[in-house]
């Protein structure tokens, strides 16, 4: 978000008085859906989820963002409603900053210029995302899904043993699966050695699965 950003930059950001920061214990809301948001809010520490609950009350997380990851740009540049939750994971602590603001008060200053550009950056990254997210779910069985997505983590580590950054049940609604059915699924291929894990750690044994 603030890549590029000098000392110039952060006094006027200052001066506009467009931060504040804020704690958030685990499983505490940031953002409902239907709200609506003039602010970005970035991740300094801890981890959030965005989920999406539909009406019968099931949930689903589409990701998982740590320090240093951006969100709900996209509805406080648009003045969309939220149509997602924003959920802490855990213990966080979120700058909240109001681009709005300054897109509509300061849209000609190069600090705008930049933030402009960082967001724009920002989005693509995402949209890389959600691409990912739908070719790993789009896949019938349980095992194929795992397949995509263990090999897009291959490919984003360098390795065949890496950490991802969902427990159980979180895994389960990424790749939009039944808990109970995922965790078989994972003990089948950890019993025919294709995999090993523990927790959130994994290790491609064969990677050919």
């Amino acid at each position: 978000m603030f890549r590029d950003f000098d000392e110039n930059d952060w006094r006027e950001l200052e001066s506009l008085s467009l931060l504040k920061k804020k704690s958030f214990d685990k499983g505490e809301i940031l953002f409902s859906m239907g709200e609506n948001t003039s602010e970005i809010g970035i991740v300094t520490e801890g981890s959030v989820v965005i989920e999406n609950n539909d009406i019968l009350g099931n949930s689903t997380i589409l990701n998982k963002l740590e320090t240093g990851d951006v969100f709900a740009e996209t509805y406080a540049i648009t003045g969309t409603p939220m149509m997602v939750d924003v959920v802490a994971a855990q213990a966080c602590k979120i700058v909240f900053f109001n681009v709005r603001n300054l897109l509509e008060n300061a849209k000609n200053s190069s600090l705008a210029q930049k933030i402009t550009r960082n967001l724009l950056f920002i989005s693509m990254q995402k949209n890389l995302i959600l691409s990912s997210r739908i070719f790993c779910t789009s896949p019938k069985t349980i095992r194929e899904r795992l397949a995509i997505y263990f090999s897009e983590q291959v490919t984003r580590t360098g390795s065949t043993a890496f950490d991802i950054p969902f427990n159980r049940q979180q895994m389960a609604d990424y790749l939009n699966l039944d808990r109970s059915a995922l965790s078989k699924e994972l003990g089948k291929m950890q019993d025919e050695g294709l995999i090993r894990y523990r927790k959130n750690h994994f290790e491609m044994v064969k990677f050919n699965i």
